[in-house]
Formats: C-alpha cells, structure tokens, sequence
C-alpha cells in the first residue's frame, strides 16, 4: 500500500490551506507546492515497484518525519495537528512493519497479519479521527459564526447606544429648554392671574361704590340733621338759662343728649359701612373668623341693588330675605366670602336687568315711556339662608332671564361671560367656585331658561 505518500500529500495539502488563512501564503506557498511535489514522485516511485524499495521506504517516512516536526514546530501549521494525529497511528505501524520486515524478514512474515489487522484498525481510528475532527471543525465553525453574529451585534448596540445617547441628550437638552419655557410661561400666567383676580377685585370695589354711598349717604344726613338740630336746641337751652327757667333748659338738655345718641349711632353705622368696603379692597389675611352668615348677605344684598340703581335709575326689583334666625355664626374669611355673596347677588340683578329690557325691546318702546300697567313683569330677587344636616345652605334666587343648558357646565370656567364685552371680566363665578370649595363647602346651579336660576352654596358648620 502507498498510504504514507497519500497521508503525506493531505498533511501538505492541510498545511497551504491553512497557511493561506492566516495570511502566509507567500512566505509557504513555494515550500510548500516543492513539498506535495515531492510528494508526488515518491507516490510514482512507488507504484512503479523499483527494485531498491527499501531506500523509497527511508525516503519516504523521512519525508512524513519532517512534515510531523514542521507541524509541531512551525505556528502557522499548528492546525494541521488533527490530520497527523489521524494518521500517526498508522505511520507507526507501518514504520516498524517495514523495519521489521527489513531487520527480519522470517519474524516479518510470521507476524504479518497482525501487522495488517492493526493497520486495518489504525485507518479505522482515523477515519474516525477525520470524522470527529470534521464534526469539530463544523461546530468551532458554528460557534465562530455565532461569536461574529455576537459582535456584530455588539457593535451594532453599541451604534444605537451610542446614538441613542445621543438622541436622550439632544432630547434632554430640548426638554430643559421646553422646562424652562414652561416655567417662565407658568410664572407670567401666575402673573397674569393674580392681576386678573385684582381687576375682578376692583370691578367688584366699583360695583359696590354706587351702593356704599347710597347706603352712608342715610347714616350723613341723620348726622347732619340731628346736628342741625342740636345746634338750635343749644341756642334755646342758652336763651332759658339767660331766663333763669332751669327746669326747661334740663330737659332741652336731654333732647340734645338723645340727639348725641343718635348721632353717635348712625356715625358708627357710616363706619362700619366704611370698614365692609376697607375690607373688601383690601388684600385679605386669609384667616378665618366667626361670621354672621345673615348680617353679610343682608348687607351686601342692599350694597348689590343700590349699586345697580346708581347706575341705572330706571331698574327697579324687589327683594326680599328668608333668614334662618338659628342659623349659627360659622369660621369663614368674610371679604372673600362677601364677594362670592355679591357676585351671586350682582348676577341675579343683572338677570332681572337684562330681562325687563329685553321685554320693554319687545313691546317696541323703551322702558322709561312705558306705563306702568303694560308691566306685567316685576323682577325679584331672594336670599334665604337654612341649616340642613349640619350644613348652612344659602340660596340666591331670581326670575330673571335664566341660563341655557347648552352652557350651563360652562359658567364656572375662567373667563366664560354671556355680558357684552368690557361689561364682565368672566373671572366671577370661577373664583367664587374656588372660594366656596377652599371653604370645603359646594355650589349648585339650577336655571331654566326664561324663568329664573337659583345658586345654590353649602357650607359646613366646621
């Protein structure tokens, strides 16, 4: 058998492809096509049957020797190592074969086919050999694929890590910048609402100015007149001393000390109302304080009506109180609570206002030219107040116009208003809402359109 010459041409055939793949052909290639042609002619010369075998024998594992050392020696031949491994077995085999039967032939001869089995057996080792070693090959393969997919991928999510950072900080960046867009827009609306919240507050001082004097004008003329009258009461008191009538000069005396009373009375009334509308102008503490419920809705009820008719002496209503004399005095911060009284009030008259004209625009005539028999319509307006399970209900009423259902659900909202424009800031019952419910209490509107509506506020007596 030539089994050597051809396990000499595959070891050489292993080691260029392999020398190629780690990039050293030009530094083996001519080496190596010299050996495989060595290789070659010692396979022809073997087949051929020269009579000097012995010699192509010592030629020939001479040549399989230096390839084996070159495989073990040389790096870039190290994986070539699985073939000669296949192999060895045989080559050993045959190598003390043919050197046995050149030593001594009988012995040869006697063990030859023990020789032959082996051999037999050594090319099924390495066939085998081949096989796991083609199988290794394959799954090394896979798993250098796999580790390549593997980076790929890493390199791949690093690439997106990478933009991705760049993107969140980019994206960081535009939301810092839209933060403090936000901010700066957030503190100009705050602004811009504590302005409005004062406008609507001075709209309401101006509302109330027309009532105030009507109503200090009252306590001014008493003083007045009471004064007047004192002062000729002196005059006379003076002229009865003169006179030496002691008894009549007591009891103008008296007379002038009951007018000092009723002075002082209607002085302190004039102050009180003067303190209501410091008050309501004022910024206020934010502390609550007992308050009688009746007292405030009474008098910002007249405050309310004598501000209208200031402005419009042709509008007249009535209005009448259905107070509960047990309701109790509860904690409350009476400027704000006043106002969300007035702004209930105010809107109840301007219902019945807008009505009563709106009747006289359909009678064709104005109402100043109409008589009074063709008014069939008289506008009312009631406050009532009433403990219901421990809270205080308090009801503002009118049969004034009323309030669409379309837009019913829109009155608390800032800045809604059915007025002409510059005749409202829309900001009444928005805040009026809000006041009511930081006194944990609630606010109810009923309203059918062309009769009238009733707000509705509860309170807790806590």
């Amino acid at each position: 058998m030539n089994l050597e010459n051809i396990i000499a041409i595959l070891i050489i055939y292993n080691l260029r492809r392999h020398a190629s793949k780690a990039g050293n052909t030009q530094k083996w290639d001519k080496i190596l096509k010299i050996g495989i042609w060595i290789a070659i002619g010692l396979l022809i010369l073997s087949i051929m049957g020269l009579p000097n075998a012995a010699l192509l024998k010592v030629l020939t594992f001479g040549f399989l020797a230096s390839l084996i050392f070159a495989v073990y020696r040389i790096p870039e031949f190290q994986s070539a190592k699985p073939i000669v491994l296949a192999g060895l077995p045989y080559l050993l085999i045959s190598f003390i074969g043919d050197l046995l039967g050149f030593i001594n032939p009988e012995l040869y001869a006697k063990w030859e086919n023990y020789f032959e089995t082996a051999l037999f057996f050594t090319l099924l080792w390495a066939a085998a050999m081949l096989i796991i070693n083609n199988k290794q090959k394959k799954a090394l393969e896979k798993e250098r694929i796999k580790a390549e997919e593997r980076e790929k991928e890493h390199r791949i999510t690093e690439s997106l890590k990478a933009e991705l950072e760049i993107q969140v900080a980019e994206r960081t960046a535009a939301l810092t910048l839209q933060k403090n867009k936000l901010e700066k827009t957030l503190n100009e609306l705050k602004a811009t609402q504590n302005q409005l919240i004062h406008a609507e507050k001075m709209a309401s001082l101006g509302e109330l100015t027309a009532g105030i004097a009507h109503e200090i004008q009252n306590p001014l003329n008493f003083v007045n007149n009471f004064s007047e009258v004192s002062n000729e009461l002196i005059q006379e008191m003076n002229a009865e001393l003169e006179n030496g009538d002691l008894e009549e000069a007591k009891s103008i005396a008296n007379d002038i000390q009951q007018n000092l009373k009723k002075i002082n009375h209607h002085g302190k009334r004039a102050e009180a109302i003067v303190r209501g509308m410091l008050m309501h102008s004022r910024s206020n503490s934010g502390k609550k304080e007992l308050t009688d419920i009746n007292a405030l809705a009474d008098e910002y009820l007249r405050l309310s009506y004598h501000g209208l008719r200031a402005k419009d002496k042709s509008f007249n209503a009535d209005f009448t109180t259905d107070f509960d004399p047990a309701l109790p005095k509860i904690m409350v911060i009476p400027e704000d609570f006043g106002r969300v009284l007035l702004n209930l009030i105010n809107n109840a008259f301007y219902a019945c206002a807008d009505k009563s004209h709106m009747e006289a625009l359909e009678l064709g005539k104005d109402r100043k030219e109409r008589p009074k028999s063709i008014d069939a319509y008289k506008p009312k307006v009631k406050i009532s107040t009433k403990m219901i399970d421990q809270k205080i209900r308090i009801s503002v009423s009118d049969n004034g116009s009323g309030i669409p259902e379309a837009i019913k659900t829109k009155i608390f909202q800032p800045f809604f208003t059915t007025k002409p424009t510059g005749q409202g800031t829309g900001l009444g019952l928005s805040l009026s809402y809000d006041i009511v419910m930081a006194h944990g209490g609630e606010i109810r509107v009923e309203s059918k359109e062309g009769e009238g509506t009733t707000f509705t506020i509860l309170l807790p007596l806590d």
